[in-house]
């Protein structure tokens, strides 16, 4: 754990607590429905700052020059291992349709960008920060897009007159790509292939709301847990802590090195991505559906301050492979 992460860590915290204050002054607060803020704050970002950041990171990238040996030794686990998560939750036969997606998210979205990207660039030098940029521009892409097709199915499959299996077809599929997360990745997608790349104003316009996404995300925590309290089952919030910050990392490093063959830098950058706390997108997938708020916000923070220990166990863990 270096100095700089460290501080990363004590940063986020100063801005939960913000958020935290302004909750409990009531400084965001109007009319009678005190949760108004964390809504406002909430739909903000899901519907304007993300979708923002979203579409600007497709249409940039670059496929060609990929590393997708890297990239497939990362997602390959990351994916199957939020789908194993997802049904685990579905067998436990939740009564709110929404919450295994929601709890999928929890425990494999990690804070890629505000934490990873500094903790990438102290500890890996350029060469660890580029393999990390690459998994995190399709980051968002892969590991949001895929709960929220789970989650439509399942509110759609929930809802009534669901039987018929056409209509629900037909639901599934227009609320999955008419969605703040699904839409601009689709979009900015296909302004990439066509190939019309981005003028300097909107280029700039989309950045700006896009650096909103981190402030705004780490506010809405604080805001929650004025609001909510630190809350869901304790045990819940433990497995979510546990799964992302032992389970999926050690997973990631099993088929990274046996399966693809990674070693050195590249190998240690995929571990250390998976092994990221929550990320605060998963507050927002919750508040989206409204299930599971408390439990998502609480898991954040805590997997977040777990990670100062959990981090220097996968270094270790990392140094003895060689």
């Amino acid at each position: 754990m270096t100095l700089d992460i460290f501080y990363k860590l004590l940063a986020i915290l100063a801005t939960v607590i913000l958020g935290w204050v302004a909750g409990r002054a009531g400084w965001l607060a109007h009319g009678t429905d005190a949760r108004d803020p964390a809504r406002v704050l909430g739909n903000a970002a899901f519907h304007i700052f993300v979708p923002a950041l979203l579409f600007r990171t497709v249409a940039r990238l670059d496929f060609a020059a990929m590393p997708w040996r890297i990239v497939a030794a990362y997602f390959v686990p990351a994916v199957a291992f939020a789908l194993a998560f997802y049904l685990w939750g579905r067998l436990r036969a939740s009564a709110q349709p929404a919450a295994p997606a929601a709890r999928a998210v929890s425990a494999s979205f990690g804070n890629s960008v505000q934490l990873g990207i500094p903790m990438a660039a102290a500890l890996f030098g350029e060469a660890g920060l580029a393999v990390h940029i690459a998994l995190v521009s399709l980051h968002a892409l892969i590991m949001l897009t895929l709960p929220t097709v789970l989650v439509e199915l399942d509110l759609a499959r929930a809802a009534p007159g669901s039987r018929r299996i056409m209509a629900t077809l037909r639901t599934t599929v227009r609320n999955t790509v008419v969605h703040p997360v699904v839409l601009p990745v689709l979009a900015g997608l296909a302004w990439n292939l066509a190939g019309f790349g981005l003028h300097p104003v909107a280029d700039q316009a989309l950045a700006g709301l896009g650096a909103a996404v981190v402030p705004v995300c780490l506010v809405l925590i604080g805001i929650s847990l004025a609001y909510e309290g630190a809350g869901g089952p304790w045990r819940g919030v433990l497995q979510l802590a546990l799964a992302k910050l032992v389970v999926l990392p050690a997973l990631v490093l099993a088929v990274a090195r046996w399966g693809f063959g990674l070693d050195g830098i590249a190998l240690a950058a995929v571990v250390m991505m998976a092994a990221l706390p929550t990320g605060n997108n998963a507050l927002l997938f919750a508040q989206r559906y409204r299930v599971r708020i408390d439990e998502a916000t609480t898991a954040i923070v805590v997997s977040t301050f777990a990670f100062v220990g959990t981090s220097s166990a996968w270094l270790a863990v990392l140094a003895w492979l060689g």
